[in-house]
């Protein structure tokens, strides 16, 4: 049976509301910091959550946005994000807080840390590697690619990015420049591309958002999510 535990804490005047999840044992275990998609965390964060602590992961869902800004509409989430990535450098610092929390709890081995994350989540994974935050693996789910308008630092955890070829919001040249900016990183670093595969590819009901070229794909949501199972084991294990 999963233990979950409401948490809350404030970050530079945003209330953000975490769902903590693990098996009850009280032992820590190494630890996942979910972080989400552009629609904060939800069904999808979840689900993927239940899964780690089955294998027994502790994990925690983590709120970027803002707790008022949990279950609002696409619109407004939108927003939100587009207003976020003007300042990439002040919004990595919440995304550190979080990883900072997260460590603090009695359930996770703070010396074993992997943070993942879904579509702006992915995004927000990536960008805490590259602040040089501390942790062990960095796992980006169809995720944006964008490079960051913040001085970077020597990549310490190891990256794995899964990406739909066909993603609109990550054209091919992106997902080149992430690889080149990775190696001139020192990272150790993996892409899967996976073909005829579009945004937001880990998310059976991808298509109800109504955005053009986000479609669920079983195959490539097996695909990733065995691949980053299998880096987790090989790193935190």
């Amino acid at each position: 049976m999963t233990n979950r535990t409401e948490h809350s804490h404030t970050h530079d005047g945003a209330e953000l509301s975490h769902l903590a999840l693990d098996d009850g044992g009280g032992t820590a275990r190494p630890g996942v910091v979910i972080f989400p998609s552009v629609l904060n965390r939800g069904p999808v964060e979840e689900d993927h959550g239940q899964r780690l602590v089955g294998l027994g992961y502790a994990v925690l869902l983590a709120d970027t946005f803002g707790k008022d800004l949990i279950g609002r509409d696409r619109d407004t989430m939108f927003g939100e994000m587009n207003r976020n990535l003007k300042n990439r450098s002040a919004y990595v610092k919440r995304l550190a807080a979080i990883l900072d929390y997260a460590k603090g709890l009695p359930a996770f081995d703070s010396s074993k840390v992997a943070v993942m994350g879904f579509c702006f989540g992915g995004l927000c994974t990536l960008d805490l590697a590259r602040s040089g935050a501390d942790f062990q693996v960095a796992g980006s789910f169809h995720g944006l690619l964008k490079p960051p308008n913040f001085p970077t630092s020597r990549i310490t955890p190891k990256v794995a990015a899964f990406h739909g070829w066909d993603d609109p919001m990550a054209p091919p040249e992106d997902v080149v420049a992430l690889g080149k900016e990775l190696t001139e990183a020192g990272c150790d670093w993996q892409i899967h591309a996976y073909g005829n595969v579009a945004h937001g590819f880990t998310n059976p009901k991808a298509h109800e958002i109504g955005v053009p070229g986000v479609t669920y794909n079983q195959v490539a949501a097996a695909r990733s999510w065995d691949s980053f199972c299998d880096l987790l084991a090989e790193t935190l294990r």
